[in-house]
């Protein structure tokens, strides 16, 4: 309903966002993270590969600052959380559209925090992911084929890199920054 914008197009899935896209070749193109067939990142990669100019604008529900991270890496130049005000939306679209960049100052500042700290390795996530789902040191040992004395530095580590203190801790901070997923 704005005089300057048209809907050319509204995708069930992440395959169908693609195939509209090269069909359609939109200005603009608003994606959800989460789709069935190929998720909204996927779909970005995807697209860019044909045209490395194409301006996306992420509107979800998710605001881990993985989630945000991987969007903003893959392309987006806009993101923007499904409550947003309309007035918001509206504005972010004409400037992804000017080849502005729309990231609202709070999802701006929890993507750095998240910079600011330290990288986890590829164990210390699957440690972390199973301390998640409440495994105990012994359990979490036994499912990586490793002492208990290796998990117990692995969490020292992690407790570490996360600024935190104790198991909870690191368990909230975890599932809030979308560093694992239940």
């Amino acid at each position: 309903m704005q005089a300057d914008m048209e809907v050319v197009a509204e995708a069930e899935n992440g395959r169908q966002a693609v195939d509209f896209w090269r069909k359609l070749r939109p200005d603009v193109t608003l994606l959800d993270l989460r789709m069935p067939v190929l998720d909204g990142v996927g779909v970005i990669e995807e697209i860019r590969q044909d045209e490395p100019g194409a301006k996306f604008i992420i509107l979800t529900t998710f605001d881990t600052d993985n989630e945000i991270h991987r969007a903003i890496k893959a392309g987006a130049k806009g993101y923007l959380l499904k409550d947003a005000r309309r007035e918001v939306l509206l504005d972010c679209i004409r400037k992804v559209s000017n080849g502005e960049t729309c990231i609202p100052p709070a999802l701006v500042e929890k993507l750095a925090a998240s910079m600011r700290g330290e990288t986890l390795t590829s164990r210390e996530v699957e440690v972390l992911a199973l301390l998640v789902r409440g495994r105990s040191n012994k359990e979490i040992a036994s499912k990586l084929f490793i002492s208990e004395t290796t998990v117990k530095g692995h969490l020292r580590s992690v407790f570490t890199k996360l600024n935190v203190l104790s198991r909870t801790e690191a368990t909230t901070t975890a599932l809030r920054r979308g560093l694992v997923q239940l």
